[in-house]
């Protein structure tokens, strides 16, 4: 069919379409449903296990998600120039690594913001790479936890 000699490939998406918006979501889904599961009304038996089981299979997702966002920017988008500018980003993105890991787990609202808190760090550092200035806000959701925001 196809009379190809040789195939090549630069990114998995176009490049420059790489945002760490969908990790910090993941990060924040994580926090909530660590909440959720500290406010779990534990009188009527048969919910509360529905609830903790639907709470904890959403953070396992969302750790996994948040995991796998940053692996994609890490391992597709920064390249040497990069790190010769941020030499931190490998100890950040392998921070981020083993508290999803721990976010998943374990269901301690400490370990979740310490990787929504390395998640924040590597978004500063991805805006810092693009050029683009950042900003920290509080998330117009709960858990209402600060998010490094880019300025558009």
């Amino acid at each position: 069919m196809f009379n190809l000699k040789e195939v090549k490939a630069h990114c998995d998406v176009p490049c420059g379409i790489y945002d760490p918006s969908a990790a910090q979501i993941a990060a924040l889904s994580v926090i909530r449903m660590i909440d959720l599961m500290n406010a779990a009304d534990k009188s009527d038996e048969l919910a509360y296990h529905n609830d903790m089981a639907r709470y904890v299979a959403v953070k396992e997702t969302e750790a996994i998600k948040c995991k796998n966002e940053i692996a994609i920017i890490w391992g597709d988008f920064i390249k040497p120039p990069h790190l010769a500018v941020n030499p931190d980003i490998h100890t950040v993105a392998h921070n981020i690594m083993m508290l999803g890991g721990a976010a998943k787990q374990h269901a301690s609202r400490e370990k979740a913001m310490e990787l929504l808190a390395e998640v924040n760090k590597f978004a500063e550092i991805f805006w810092k790479i693009k050029g683009v200035e950042t900003k920290v806000a509080q998330s117009p959701y709960a858990p209402n936890e600060d998010v490094v925001y880019p300025v558009l």
